[in-house]
């Protein structure tokens, strides 16, 4: 499972011209689910991204995680994340879990999230739009089971 984990002053997602999600001063996590992801993977990850260190404290540093202020965060599936690009032109998604059992991790994911913070959602498999004001910029990426770099 990839949370690729972008900062945001605000962020939403939109499909067809419809605000499906949006959010103020937080987190916008595009989440990929790999075909190996089980219940453990989104609980670890969940709690993994609401606990990073990726907000300033009082002298600049980022010491302090979206849990400690409050943020917010939007979450939407981004299958893409699993791409295999190693090999000709077209990216492979063969590692990507299908939609059926991706969708429910997704659910997992953002519910975890939700017991500590205001979580907003995209829809999963839908064709979005979304806007994001990037704050920093910072962007992390955060998987489990860890991979090595």
């Amino acid at each position: 499972m990839k949370a690729l984990i972008q900062r945001v002053s605000r962020a939403r997602v939109t499909e067809g011209g419809i605000v499906l999600g949006a959010v103020g001063r937080g987190l916008c996590v595009f989440l990929g689910v790999a075909a190996g992801d089980g219940e453990a993977n989104a609980v670890k990850l969940a709690s993994k991204v609401v606990n990073l260190r990726l907000f300033d404290d009082s002298d600049g540093n980022m010491n302090l995680s979206a849990l400690e202020i409050g943020a917010e965060i939007l979450v939407v599936s981004q299958f893409t994340l699993l791409a295999d690009t190693r090999r000709g032109r077209r990216p492979s998604w063969s590692a990507a879990a299908p939609p059926e059992k991706a969708e429910g991790l997704y659910e997992l994911f953002a519910g975890e999230c939700a017991k500590s913070l205001h979580v907003e959602r995209g829809r999963f498999r839908a064709m979005m739009e979304v806007e994001i004001v990037n704050d920093g910029p910072v962007t992390v990426m955060a998987e489990d089971p860890p991979r090595e770099p």
